[in-house]
């Protein structure tokens, strides 16, 4: 069960899988129940972006410095602001909120916190964007995998 939960947090923990691989691994792959396994997903990613929002200053600066990791920050920064300035302009926080909630890879805590920090958005702004954010991609990947796994019991029979 403990083993369960650290694979559970360590899954949140990687960038681009986060709660859309932690949560379908909780809830198929172990005992848990799902409505656990949902909570403690959130919560790690949640507190995920809790963090890494203020780092990113300090990390950031220390990384620029290395031509490579300043070249690919650059990228990824424009890349990031490309994708997500629409939605901000467009909604605000909210912008945000469902850039981070959409369960698709490539979106999620880690680049709704760089992107909320490379257009100037203020902690507590983000705070509030990312709690939203990350229960829609929990809700929304929970009811996926939910309705996945009644939909392919239709056709596997397990033995009892």
């Amino acid at each position: 069960m403990i083993d369960d939960i650290l694979y559970i947090a360590l899954l949140t923990f990687v960038p681009t899988l986060e709660l859309r691989a932690s949560i379908p691994y909780g809830i198929l792959a172990t005992e848990i129940h799902w409505i656990w396994v949902f909570v403690l997903a959130v919560a790690i990613n949640f507190v995920l972006g809790l963090v890494l929002y203020p780092m990113l200053d300090i990390m950031i600066n220390i990384a620029v410095r290395i031509k490579i990791f300043n070249k690919l920050y650059n990228i990824y920064l424009r890349r990031t602001q490309k994708r997500i300035k629409s939605y901000v302009d467009r909604y605000g926080e909210l912008g945000i909120a469902l850039f981070i909630g959409m369960p698709l890879p490539g979106s999620g805590t880690y680049t709704g916190s760089v992107a909320a920090y490379a257009l100037g958005m203020r902690y507590k702004r983000f705070i509030i964007a990312n709690a939203i954010g990350v229960l829609i991609a929990g809700i929304l990947v929970t009811a996926i995998v939910l309705s996945g796994a009644e939909f392919i019991s239709i056709f596997v029979k397990y033995p009892v």
